[in-house]
C-alpha cells in the first residue's frame, strides 16, 4: 500500500486553499532564504525581528482558512441578504449605466487596478492621460479653469475646499484669525453640511447653515457654500449672489452635479471661485456609497492652493509630450503639516472610469442623457400635478419635490416600499425623487401609480411627453460648448474605445508586469477571487441612505470585518468610515481630541512626531486643530527617547498625542515601543499608532497590546484593496475602549452615539463596496494563514537586505541586525565618487523592466524597498539582480570608464524610438541601454516616454487637455 502524502488535516481541508496562491515563495524557497539568513526557521526570524516584550502569545481568534469557493459562497450568502430596490433618493448618488467596455477593461482589468500612484511618471503615462481626461472634463463642464485630479468624496471635497478658501483669505486679508466664518446654504446635502462642521471645528471655523437669501456679509465672512442644484433639486441663478459676495471679499464654492451641467450654466460662467462634487453618476456603481471620484475645480489664481493630485503637461528628454504629477510641493508628502491638504490616495481608478464614460459618450451623449433624464423628471412633474398633487414650482434638473403632507406621506412611501421603490424622505412631510440614466417610462408610470393613492391615473406617460415645456430659463440654460477636445470625440464605437483603453494600458507599468517595491506602500496581490465580488449587484447597486432593512447583508459583513479587524490590532472597537489612509489619521487624531475635551482637557493641542513619519501624519495633525512638536530620532534610526521624554515632559499639560509608525519608516521593529507609550501616557497624552506598516506586523503583535490608543489601517496595503494607480483606498481606524464613544457618527442614517465627533465621510460607511476585498481576503488566510504572510514579508525583505548589502549599505537595522518587512538602501555615495542621484538609478530600473523603490523618503538619497510577501524568491532575484548590474554601471563611472554626462544611468530611461534612432551619441551600446538583462530579452517594458523635464511642467503649467496644435511642446 502506497504511504499518502497527505496529513489527515490536509485531507479534510478545502481542496482549492488560497494561502499557498498568496505568497510568493515555494517552501523550498523559504528554506532557501532562510539558509541566506543564517536561520533555521521562519519562527526563529520573527523572534529575531520581533520585540520580545511586544510579542502575540498566541494565535489570532479568526478561524481556519476557507477554499476560495467556500469563501466566494459565504460572502455570496451576506450579499442575498440585501435587497436591491429601485433607488431615487439622490442626494449626490443616482443609479447609473457602466458602459461594459469600461466595466471589463478598467474596473476589473489589474492593468489599471494593481498600478501605483504615478510618481515615476515616464511608466505611467497611461494612466496620467485618462485623469487628464478627467481633469479636462471637470473642468470644461464646471466653466473653471483648473481642476484636481480626483477626491474621495463631496462632502471630503466641500470641505476642503473651505479649508482652501480659508487659507486664501488669510493670505489675502492680512487680518489674521478674524475671518473664520463659512456660510453653508441650508439646500446643500446633509451629509455634505455634517462633514463640514466636523471639519471646521478643530480648525477654529465657525459654520453658519441658513438661507443663501439672508447671508450676512460681515467682516468674519470668508467663504460660502452653495449646492446648484440644490438638494431640493431646485436651479438657481446664483448670479448677483455671486457679485454681493465678491464685493464683500468673500469667495464662493458651488457643489454641483456635472450630467446636469451638461444643459446647465457653469459656475465659472457666473462667478464661482471653487466648484466641487462627486462623479459617481459617470458610470460609477453607487456601493451604497462608494468609493467614487469627488472633483474640485478652481480659478486658475488658486492652483497652487488645490488640494490632492494635479496632472499637468510636460516634455520629456527628447521634446515630446508627456504628462506628469504638477506643483508637488503643495503636497503632503513636501510641505508636512503646512501642506495645503493631508490628501494622499484619492480615487484614481474611479476617476479613470468617469473620464472614459465621458470619453465613450462625448458631449453629445452626455447631452443626451441628460435631457433625457431631465424629460423624464419634467414629465414626473407635470403628472404628479395632475393628480392633483402640490410640485416645487422652482426650476429643477432631475430631483421633483413633492409636497402632499405629512400623513398622506407616510402612505405614499408605504406603498413605494411594497413597490421595492425607495424615494426620499424629507423633514417637512416632503418627497423628493430623484431620475437617473436608468429611469424608464414604465418607471415613471409605475411612479404616478404609487402617488395616485389607490385611483386609476387618467393619463400615460406617452401622452404627457407632448405637453411638457423642457429646457431651462435664459441665465440659467448652458450655451457655451464643452470637451471639444478630440479624446473626447473619436473614441465612441466600442472597437475604438477597446483600443484606446488598451492603448494607455500598456503605458503603464503594473503588478502584471514586475514587482512593485515601494516601501511603505505594501504593493502585494490582489487575488481575483477577492476582486470578483465588487461588481455584483448586491454590493453595487444599494444606495448608502437605503433603509437598513435592505441592507443586513452589508450590515453583517461590517460587523464581522469589524471584528476581524479588532482582533488582529486588540482594539475594543472599529470605526469603517474612514475611506482613506490619511482620512483614518485625521478621524484618529479627532477622537483624541474629543476624548481630551470630554476630560475638560481643552488646552491639549499638542501632538509629537518624529522627524521620519510620513508627510501625511504632520497634515493630518493640523487638519485636527493641533500643533505639531518634532521629535528626534538616533543615529539606528529609532526615537530619541531623551528627546521624547524632554518634549512629553515640557509640554505635559498641553500635551494631546504621539504619532508614531510601528514597525518605523526606518524599516525596524524599535525596542523601546512600549517605553515609548510609556512616556506618552505618563504626561497625559494619548498614542495615534500609523497603520502604515501593519503588514509587519499581524499575527506577531497587536497595536492594543503594544500600547497604543487608536491606530488606523491601510485596507488597501494590508488587506488586499487594490492601489487603483492612486485610490480607492480604506482606512479604518481601531480604538481602545476609552475612546470608542467618540467614534465617528453620521446624520442620515444615525449612526454614532451622543459623544460622536460626526461624520468624516460622505456615506456612513466610507467605500463600502470594496470592504468585501479585505472581507475575502482574512476569510481565505484565516489566522495560520495571515500570520505566515506576515512571517514571508519580514523573510522576503531580510533576504534582499542580505543580497543586496554588499553592494549598497543597509542603513537601519534592528537589535539584531535584522529588517522588517521594508528597509532603506543608502545610495548616496554614488552621487559622491559618480555624481549619480538617486533618481538616476530609478529612472534605470525602467530599463530592466522594474518600478522604483520609494525613493528619498525618509532618508533623502536613499531607496526604500518593501518586497511584500507575494513575491517570489524569482522575482525578488531578478529585482536583486537589477540593481546589483546598475551598482556596477555606476562602477564604470567611478573608474571613468563612462562619463558623468553621458551614461546609462543619466540617460535612463531609454526609449524604443531612442534606441531605434538614427543618431546614437552614447558610449555604449543601444543594446546596453535596451536590454540590460536576460529577462529583458523575453518581455521587454518600454517606458511611454524619455525622462521628464519637471521643472519644465510646472513653469509652464498645463493641467487640462490642449488643443491639438500645442502638443509641439
Amino acid at each position: 500500500m502506497m504511504t499518502p502524502k497527505m496529513t489527515p488535516k490536509e485531507i479534510l481541508a478545502p481542496s482549492d486553499p488560497f494561502v499557498h496562491r498568496h505568497l510568493g515563495p515555494t517552501d523550498a524557497d523559504i528554506r532557501e532564504m532562510l539558509a541566506t539568513l543564517g536561520l533555521p526557521s521562519l519562527d526563529a526570524l520573527a523572534e529575531a525581528t520581533v520585540p520580545e516584550d511586544i510579542r502575540l502569545r498566541k494565535p489570532l481568534a479568526l478561524g481556519a482558512p476557507l477554499g476560495e469557493h467556500e469563501a466566494l459562497a459565504a460572502l455570496r450568502a451576506l450579499h442575498d441578504r440585501n435587497q436591491v430596490f429601485r433607488s431615487f433618493i439622490g442626494m449626490g448618488y443616482h443609479d447609473c449605466l457602466t458602459p461594459p467596455v469600461i466595466q471589463r477593461n478598467v474596473l476589473e482589468n489589474p492593468g489599471w487596478y494593481t498600478a501605483y500612484t504615478p510618481y515615476q511618471a515616464e511608466i505611467a503615462q497611461g494612466r496620467l492621460e485618462a485623469l487628464m481626461n478627467f481633469q479636462t472634463m471637470v473642468a470644461d463642464l464646471t466653466g473653471l479653469p483648473v481642476a484636481n485630479a480626483s477626491l474621495l468624496d463631496e462632502a471630503t471635497a466641500a470641505a476642503e475646499a473651505m479649508h482652501m478658501c480659508h487659507g486664501i483669505a488669510q493670505k489675502e486679508s492680512g487680518q489674521g484669525a478674524s475671518k473664520h466664518h463659512f456660510f453653508v446654504a441650508q439646500d446643500c446635502h446633509p451629509q455634505t453640511i455634517a462633514v463640514l462642521q466636523t471639519r471646521a471645528q478643530p480648525l477654529g471655523i465657525t459654520v453658519q447653515v441658513g438661507s443663501p437669501d439672508r447671508i450676512d456679509f460681515g467682516p468674519h465672512l470668508f467663504g460660502l457654500l452653495i449646492q446648484y442644484p440644490a438638494t431640493n433639486g431646485s436651479v438657481r441663478d446664483y448670479t448677483d449672489l455671486i457679485s454681493k459676495a465678491h464685493a464683500a471679499g468673500v469667495l464662493v464654492v458651488v457643489a454641483t452635479d456635472l450630467l446636469a451641467l451638461t444643459l446647465l450654466r457653469p459656475p465659472g460662467e457666473f462667478g464661482a471661485d471653487i466648484a466641487v462634487g462627486s462623479s459617481q453618476r459617470f458610470g460609477v456603481p453607487l456601493g451604497f456609497g462608494g468609493p467614487h471620484a469627488a472633483f474640485l475645480s478652481a480659478k486658475q489664481e488658486y492652483v497652487r492652493q488645490l488640494p490632492g493630485r494635479l496632472i499637468g503637461l510636460s516634455k520629456d528628454a527628447a521634446g515630446k509630450p508627456a504628462y506628469r504629477m504638477a506643483l508637488a510641493t503643495r503636497e503632503q508628502h513636501i510641505r508636512r503639516e503646512k501642506a495645503t491638504s493631508n490628501i494622499c490616495t484619492a480615487q484614481v481608478l474611479l476617476a479613470v472610469m468617469a473620464g472614459m464614460y465621458a470619453v465613450y459618450h462625448g458631449p453629445d451623449g452626455l447631452r443626451r442623457n441628460a435631457e433625457r433624464v431631465h424629460g423624464l423628471a419634467v414629465i414626473l412633474a407635470e403628472g404628479l400635478r395632475r393628480l392633483g398633487l402640490e410640485v416645487s414650482k422652482e426650476p429643477f434638473f432631475d430631483t421633483v419635490l413633492v409636497k402632499p403632507g405629512k400623513q398622506r406621506a407616510d402612505s405614499i412611501l408605504t406603498r413605494a416600499n411594497e413597490r421595492r421603490i425607495n424615494l426620499r424622505r424629507v423633514d417637512d412631510g416632503s418627497i423628493g425623487i430623484a431620475l437617473d440614466e436608468v429611469a424608464t417610462a414604465a418607471e415613471v408610470q409605475a411612479l404616478f401609480g404609487i402617488f395616485a393613492d389607490g385611483r386609476p391615473v387618467p393619463f400615460t406617460v406617452e401622452e404627457l411627453t407632448g405637453t411638457v415645456d423642457l429646457g431651462f430659463p435664459k441665465g440659467l440654460a448652458r450655451t457655451s460648448k464643452y470637451l471639444t477636445h478630440e479624446v473626447f470625440n473619436r473614441y465612441h464605437s466600442e472597437h475604438e474605445m477597446l483600443r484606446y483603453l488598451h492603448r494607455l494600458q500598456a503605458r503603464d507599468l503594473s503588478l502584471v508586469h514586475s514587482m512593485i517595491s515601494l516601501g511603505s506602500c505594501t504593493m502585494k496581490l490582489n487575488a481575483t477571487v477577492e476582486m470578483i465580488p465588487v461588481t455584483w449587484k448586491g454590493f453595487g447597486r444599494i444606495h448608502p441612505f437605503a433603509p437598513a432593512e435592505q441592507t443586513r447583508g452589508y450590515q453583517e459583513l461590517f460587523t464581522q470585518l469589524e471584528r476581524w479587524l479588532a482582533e488582529i490590532t486588540g482594539f475594543a472597537a472599529v470605526s469603517l468610515q474612514p475611506n482613506a489612509g490619511s482620512q483614518g489619521e485625521y478621524t484618529g487624531l479627532l477622537v483624541i481630541r474629543a476624548y481630551h475635551q470630554h476630560r475638560g482637557n481643552r488646552q491639549r493641542d499638542i501632538c509629537l512626531i518624529p522627524v521620519s513619519a510620513h508627510g501625511t501624519n504632520p497634515a493630518s495633525a493640523a487638519m485636527a486643530g493641533m500643533k505639531v512638536v518634532p521629535v528626534a530620532c538616533d543615529e539606528r534610526g529609532n526615537v530619541d527617547l531623551a528627546d521624547l521624554q524632554a518634549k512629553a515632559q515640557q509640554h505635559r499639560d498641553k500635551l494631546a498625542a504621539l504619532m508614531i509608525t510601528y514597525p518605523s519608516t526606518h524599516g525596524v521593529f524599535e525596542e523601546g515601543i512600549r517605553q515609548v507609550c510609556r512616556i506618552v501616557h505618563e504626561q497625559g497624552g494619548q498614542v495615534y499608532m500609523d497603520g502604515a506598516n501593519m503588514n509587519a506586523q499581524v499575527g506577531l503583535c497587536r497595536p492594543g497590546d503594544i500600547g497604543a490608543d487608536v491606530c488606523h489601517l491601510n485596507l488597501h496595503k494590508t488587506f488586499c484593496i487594490p492601489h487603483g494607480g492612486g485610490g480607492p483606498g480604506m482606512g479604518p481606524i481601531g480604538v481602545a475602549a476609552h475612546l470608542a464613544p467618540f467614534l465617528p457618527g453620521h446624520p442620515v442614517t444615525q449612526l454614532g452615539g451622543k459623544d460622536s465627533i460626526g461624520p468624516v465621510s460622505a456615506a456612513p460607511y466610507g467605500s463600502p463596496s470594496i470592504l468585501p476585498i479585505s472581507w475575502v481576503y482574512i476569510a481565505l488566510m484565516g489566522s495560520d494563514g495571515l500570520t505566515m504572510a506576515t512571517k514571508v514579508a519580514i523573510l522576503n525583505a531580510n533576504y534582499m537586505a542580505k543580497r543586496l548589502e554588499k553592494y549598497f549599505p543597509v542603513l537601519y537595522t534592528g537589535k539584531q541586525g535584522f529588517v522588517a518587512h521594508e528597509f532603506i538602501l543608502d545610495v548616496r555615495p554614488a552621487k559622491a565618487r559618480a555624481g549619480v542621484e538617486v533618481m538616476d538609478i530609478a529612472k534605470r530600473l525602467m530599463d530592466y523592466g522594474f518600478h522604483a523603490p520609494t525613493v528619498s523618503f525618509p532618508v533623502s538619497g536613499t531607496l526604500m524597498i518593501e518586497p511584500t510577501e507575494s513575491e517570489s524568491k524569482a522575482e525578488l532575484d531578478r529585482f536583486c539582480d537589477a540593481l546589483i548590474a546598475i551598482r556596477g554601471e555606476i562602477q564604470e563611472i567611478e573608474s571613468g570608464i563612462m562619463p558623468r554626462d553621458n551614461n546609462l544611468l543619466k540617460n535612463a530611461p531609454h526609449t524604443a524610438r531612442a534606441v531605434t534612432a538614427t543618431d546614437w551619441k552614447h558610449p555604449y551600446s543601444r543594446e546596453q541601454a535596451a536590454f540590460p538583462a536576460s529577462w529583458t530579452r523575453e518581455s521587454k517594458f518600454w517606458p511611454a516616454v524619455a525622462r521628464i523635464d519637471d521643472a519644465y511642467g510646472d513653469r509652464n503649467l498645463i493641467c487640462t487637455c490642449p488643443p491639438m496644435k500645442s502638443y509641439t511642446v
